[in-house]
């Protein structure tokens, strides 16, 4: 019970501060890439590569908050296949090949920078 309770804690923080970022980027941004999505994917990875290194192994309750609740709260992945999908039923595969594939190895880069500048410090 206390897992679930920290993983709907850390979840709901990470769903408001996503809701907050689409809302934000939606005010300024028009064109037709689905920009919030990708900005809140790509600080995901960030994040829980961060956390993978700066979370003791032995504290189990605060890498099911943080890492399974508030990354996976901030981070929507369904989002994402959703909207590439709709970018290719509205005559935009180029654009959806482009959004998934820049996601996806840009994605892996922060997870990886955020491992990296855990380890140099």
């Amino acid at each position: 019970m206390k897992y679930i309770l920290l993983v709907g804690l850390g979840g709901g923080v990470g769903s408001i501060l996503r809701f907050l970022i689409s809302e934000l980027t939606h005010k300024y941004h028009f064109a037709a890439l689905p920009v919030a999505t990708f900005v809140v994917n790509i600080l995901g990875c960030f994040c829980i590569g961060l956390l993978a290194n700066l979370i003791p192994a032995n504290n189990q309750s605060l890498k099911i908050m943080l890492m399974a609740g508030f990354c996976g709260g901030f981070t929507t992945f369904s989002a994402f296949a959703k909207e590439t999908l709709s970018l290719m039923q509205n005559n935009q595969p180029g654009l959806a090949l482009a959004y998934t594939v820049a996601s996806c190895l840009i994605g892996v880069c922060a997870v990886w920078l955020g491992m990296y500048i855990t380890t140099k410090g």
